[in-house]
């Protein structure tokens, strides 16, 4: 249970997703989920954000290695093909953090596969800098994802309040925007929402799970 790997004090919404070319496989708004009843902000590529390449298992610092194809012979989901969403109403909170899951809806005609975590930072803005620490990969096992053509997968993140830590160490900052790589890819996506975070890069306030498959379930954190 998450609840067990996460304590107080670990780390750790309308868009469309930052265009990429892949070699691998929030203040909320009222856009629209991808795949998902509850209301959410979401993430397409264009705007002023950018992207570019690919790869298999994307690290939450920095650009991961490219790779065309996964395990199940697909090719890894592009950013360019991914509607990004956070659902901020989902999954509730927990020893002083909260639960929310990124959602990753395929827009193309055909199935493509996601495996491993999600590359997550908090932003100035699209393209701007990085606020803070990038979330941390929780101890959950990486399975392979295969989606299909409109369907939705899901990972969820978990932010600590910055109330947690001292203020002296934290540095307490304002963020209205994610950044997120989804796995298998060096060009982001970037979601529009507001948090409250540590501007210090030392403190760790986010922590990232796997992608699963599927749309997150109302109250079922993993």
């Amino acid at each position: 249970m998450i609840t067990n790997r996460f304590r107080a004090g670990l780390g750790g919404v309308t868009l469309v997703a930052a265009a990429a070319l892949v070699a691998g496989c929030a203040s909320s708004g009222s856009g629209t989920s991808a795949s998902s009843s509850a209301p959410s902000s979401s993430a397409s590529g264009g705007g002023s954000g950018s992207a570019s390449s690919a790869a298999p298992d994307s690290s939450p610092a920095t650009a991961p290695t490219s790779k065309s194809s996964t395990a199940t012979g697909l090719a890894a989901c592009a950013t360019a093909n991914l509607s990004v969403s956070l659902v901020s109403n989902m999954g509730g909170g927990a020893a002083g953090s909260t639960y929310v899951p990124i959602q990753f809806t395929n827009t193309a005609g055909t199935a493509c596969a996601m495996y491993g975590f999600p590359g997550v930072s908090f932003v100035t803005g699209q393209g701007g800098s990085q606020i803070g620490a990038p979330a941390q990969r929780s101890s959950s096992a990486k399975v392979t994802v295969t989606l299909a053509a409109h369907a939705t997968a899901h990972a969820w993140l978990q932010i600590a309040e910055a109330g947690n830590y001292p203020a002296s160490s934290c540095h307490v900052a304002n963020a209205n925007w994610l950044k997120i790589y989804p796995p298998g890819n060096t060009g982001a996506a970037y979601v529009s929402h507001s948090f409250q975070t540590c501007s210090s890069a030392k403190v760790v306030t986010m922590t990232i799970d796997p992608v699963r498959t599927g749309a997150a379930v109302q109250g079922q954190v993993p």
